[in-house]
Protein backbone atom coordinates (compact mmCIF):
# COMPACT_ATOMS: atom_id res chain seq x y z
CA UNK A 1 0.00 0.00 0.00
CA UNK A 2 0.75 3.44 -0.15
CA UNK A 3 0.72 5.19 2.97
CA UNK A 4 1.12 8.95 4.18
CA UNK A 5 2.03 9.26 8.06
CA UNK A 6 2.05 13.03 10.12
CA UNK A 7 3.98 12.80 13.04
CA UNK A 8 6.68 10.60 12.18
CA UNK A 9 9.47 12.24 14.29
CA UNK A 10 6.78 10.85 17.14
CA UNK A 11 7.11 8.14 19.39
CA UNK A 12 4.26 6.30 17.60
CA UNK A 13 4.95 7.61 14.01
CA UNK A 14 8.47 7.15 14.19
CA UNK A 15 6.68 3.19 14.70
CA UNK A 16 4.35 3.22 12.38
CA UNK A 17 7.16 4.59 9.78
CA UNK A 18 9.47 1.91 10.75
CA UNK A 19 7.01 -1.20 10.89
CA UNK A 20 5.46 0.00 7.54
CA UNK A 21 8.56 0.12 5.80
CA UNK A 22 9.12 -3.54 6.99
CA UNK A 23 5.90 -4.72 6.26
CA UNK A 24 6.84 -3.78 2.69
CA UNK A 25 4.45 -0.46 2.23
CA UNK A 26 5.42 2.27 -0.03
CA UNK A 27 5.86 5.48 3.15
CA UNK A 28 6.08 9.21 2.80
CA UNK A 29 6.33 10.61 5.61
CA UNK A 30 5.55 14.22 6.78
CA UNK A 31 7.93 15.97 9.19
CA UNK A 32 9.36 19.61 10.37
CA UNK A 33 12.38 18.74 10.53
CA UNK A 34 13.70 15.90 8.19
CA UNK A 35 16.86 15.84 10.16
CA UNK A 36 14.59 13.96 13.47
CA UNK A 37 13.81 11.25 11.49
CA UNK A 38 15.75 8.24 12.17
CA UNK A 39 14.16 5.85 9.75
CA UNK A 40 15.54 4.67 6.33
CA UNK A 41 14.50 2.56 3.63
CA UNK A 42 14.40 2.77 0.13
CA UNK A 43 10.50 2.95 -0.08
CA UNK A 44 10.66 5.67 2.28
CA UNK A 45 9.56 9.36 0.63
CA UNK A 46 10.38 12.56 3.18
CA UNK A 47 8.05 15.12 2.81
CA UNK A 48 9.15 18.07 4.42
CA UNK A 49 6.27 20.55 5.88
CA UNK A 50 5.16 22.71 8.69
CA UNK A 51 1.26 21.76 8.39
CA UNK A 52 -0.62 24.88 8.26
CA UNK A 53 -1.37 25.10 4.63
CA UNK A 54 -3.28 22.10 3.54
CA UNK A 55 -2.76 23.36 -0.29
CA UNK A 56 1.02 21.99 0.14
CA UNK A 57 -0.54 18.84 1.82
CA UNK A 58 -2.68 17.68 -0.44
CA UNK A 59 0.93 16.52 -2.33
CA UNK A 60 1.47 14.03 0.55
CA UNK A 61 -1.90 12.68 0.81
CA UNK A 62 -2.50 12.60 -2.90
CA UNK A 63 -2.64 8.87 -4.52
CA UNK A 64 -2.28 7.30 -1.44
CA UNK A 65 -4.51 4.59 0.04
CA UNK A 66 -4.50 5.24 4.06
CA UNK A 67 -3.31 8.42 6.10
CA UNK A 68 -1.71 7.57 9.53
CA UNK A 69 -1.37 9.98 11.80
CA UNK A 70 0.71 10.27 15.54
CA UNK A 71 -0.12 14.13 15.68
CA UNK A 72 -0.75 15.35 19.61
CA UNK A 73 0.08 17.42 22.11
CA UNK A 74 3.12 16.92 23.97
CA UNK A 75 2.42 18.22 26.99
CA UNK A 76 -0.29 20.10 28.66
CA UNK A 77 1.59 23.40 27.08
CA UNK A 78 1.00 21.70 23.67
CA UNK A 79 -2.73 21.44 24.54
CA UNK A 80 -5.02 22.19 21.24
CA UNK A 81 -2.21 21.06 18.25
CA UNK A 82 -4.48 17.75 17.61
CA UNK A 83 -7.32 19.43 16.31
CA UNK A 84 -5.77 21.77 14.60
CA UNK A 85 -3.29 19.81 12.81
CA UNK A 86 -5.40 17.39 12.49
CA UNK A 87 -8.22 20.06 10.85
CA UNK A 88 -5.30 20.67 8.01
CA UNK A 89 -4.73 17.33 7.28
CA UNK A 90 -8.38 16.70 6.94
CA UNK A 91 -8.64 19.29 4.37
CA UNK A 92 -5.87 18.33 2.55
CA UNK A 93 -7.12 15.14 2.20
CA UNK A 94 -10.43 15.82 1.11
CA UNK A 95 -9.03 17.93 -1.43
CA UNK A 96 -7.36 15.26 -2.84
CA UNK A 97 -10.37 12.64 -2.69
CA UNK A 98 -8.73 10.23 -0.20
CA UNK A 99 -10.43 8.64 2.23
CA UNK A 100 -8.86 6.63 5.46
CA UNK A 101 -7.60 8.25 8.16
CA UNK A 102 -6.48 6.58 11.39
CA UNK A 103 -5.44 8.76 14.03
CA UNK A 104 -4.33 8.47 17.90
CA UNK A 105 -6.37 10.03 20.44
CA UNK A 106 -6.39 8.75 24.32
CA UNK A 107 -8.65 6.21 26.08
CA UNK A 108 -9.91 8.70 28.52
CA UNK A 109 -11.71 10.51 25.43
CA UNK A 110 -14.05 7.35 25.06
CA UNK A 111 -16.41 5.75 27.51
CA UNK A 112 -15.64 4.42 30.81
CA UNK A 113 -14.32 0.52 30.45
CA UNK A 114 -17.33 -1.90 31.35
CA UNK A 115 -16.15 -3.86 34.67
CA UNK A 116 -13.46 -1.81 35.53
CA UNK A 117 -12.50 -1.89 39.53
CA UNK A 118 -12.48 0.92 42.02
CA UNK A 119 -8.28 1.51 41.15
CA UNK A 120 -8.80 1.92 37.63
CA UNK A 121 -11.82 4.77 37.91
CA UNK A 122 -9.87 6.15 40.00
CA UNK A 123 -6.60 6.45 38.04
CA UNK A 124 -8.73 7.21 35.14
CA UNK A 125 -10.58 9.92 36.59
CA UNK A 126 -7.25 11.62 38.21
CA UNK A 127 -5.19 11.29 35.35
CA UNK A 128 -8.31 12.80 33.28
CA UNK A 129 -8.04 15.88 35.80
CA UNK A 130 -4.50 16.53 35.51
CA UNK A 131 -4.88 16.43 31.72
CA UNK A 132 -8.46 17.74 31.13
CA UNK A 133 -6.60 20.29 28.33
CA UNK A 134 -5.51 17.50 26.09
CA UNK A 135 -8.20 15.46 27.02
CA UNK A 136 -10.36 18.25 25.52
CA UNK A 137 -8.17 18.66 22.70
CA UNK A 138 -8.67 15.30 21.30
CA UNK A 139 -12.28 15.44 21.59
CA UNK A 140 -12.34 18.48 19.69
CA UNK A 141 -10.08 16.74 16.94
CA UNK A 142 -12.52 13.48 17.03
CA UNK A 143 -15.28 15.98 15.89
CA UNK A 144 -13.49 17.23 13.51
CA UNK A 145 -13.25 13.38 12.41
CA UNK A 146 -16.88 12.84 12.59
CA UNK A 147 -17.26 15.78 11.02
CA UNK A 148 -15.47 15.26 7.99
CA UNK A 149 -16.16 12.90 4.92
CA UNK A 150 -13.19 10.37 5.83
CA UNK A 151 -13.70 7.29 6.64
CA UNK A 152 -11.69 7.52 9.84
CA UNK A 153 -10.76 5.71 12.80
CA UNK A 154 -9.05 6.75 16.17
CA UNK A 155 -7.13 4.70 18.19
CA UNK A 156 -7.29 5.34 21.42
CA UNK A 157 -4.62 3.61 23.86
CA UNK A 158 -4.12 4.11 27.66
CA UNK A 159 -0.12 5.17 29.33
CA UNK A 160 2.59 4.89 26.58
CA UNK A 161 5.33 2.67 27.19
CA UNK A 162 8.66 3.05 25.06
CA UNK A 163 9.35 -1.09 24.75
CA UNK A 164 9.73 -3.55 22.34
CA UNK A 165 6.57 -4.82 19.71
CA UNK A 166 4.65 -7.43 21.39
CA UNK A 167 1.56 -7.97 18.79
CA UNK A 168 -0.25 -9.19 21.96
CA UNK A 169 -3.13 -6.65 23.22
CA UNK A 170 -6.78 -5.90 22.90
CA UNK A 171 -8.93 -4.24 21.52
CA UNK A 172 -12.62 -2.76 21.74
CA UNK A 173 -14.24 -1.35 18.84
CA UNK A 174 -16.35 1.88 20.76
CA UNK A 175 -15.10 0.98 23.93
CA UNK A 176 -11.87 0.13 25.81
CA UNK A 177 -10.42 -2.89 27.58
CA UNK A 178 -11.34 -3.35 30.94
CA UNK A 179 -7.91 -2.85 33.39
CA UNK A 180 -6.17 -1.55 29.96
CA UNK A 181 -3.56 0.52 31.80
CA UNK A 182 -0.83 -0.19 29.62
CA UNK A 183 0.38 -0.38 25.78
CA UNK A 184 3.59 0.10 24.03
CA UNK A 185 3.96 2.76 21.79
CA UNK A 186 4.90 -0.01 19.13
CA UNK A 187 2.01 -2.26 19.50
CA UNK A 188 -0.11 1.45 19.23
CA UNK A 189 1.41 1.51 15.54
CA UNK A 190 0.79 -2.19 14.87
CA UNK A 191 -2.78 -1.94 16.01
CA UNK A 192 -3.05 0.94 13.65
CA UNK A 193 -1.33 -0.58 10.80
CA UNK A 194 -3.86 -3.75 11.40
CA UNK A 195 -7.04 -1.64 11.08
CA UNK A 196 -5.73 -0.20 7.53
CA UNK A 197 -8.09 -2.59 5.89
CA UNK A 198 -10.79 -3.33 8.85
CA UNK A 199 -13.85 -1.67 8.11
CA UNK A 200 -15.39 -2.60 11.40
CA UNK A 201 -13.22 0.41 12.43
CA UNK A 202 -14.14 3.04 10.37
CA UNK A 203 -15.72 6.21 12.03
CA UNK A 204 -15.22 4.13 15.42
CA UNK A 205 -13.59 4.97 18.24
CA UNK A 206 -10.79 1.60 19.60
CA UNK A 207 -9.50 1.34 22.61
CA UNK A 208 -6.18 -0.59 22.55
CA UNK A 209 -4.11 -1.63 25.24
CA UNK A 210 -2.52 -4.65 27.32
Amino acid sequence: MKLTVFGATGGIGREIVRQALGAGHQVTAVVRDPARLDVTGDALEVFRADLTDPQELRAAVAGRDAVLSGLGARSRKDAGVAARLTRTVLEAMEAAGVRRLLVVSAGPVGPEPENDGFLDRGMRGLVSAILKDVYADLREMEAELARSGTDWTSVRPPRLQDKPLTGRYRTVVGGFPPRGRFIARADVAHAMLSMIDDMGTVKQGVGVAY
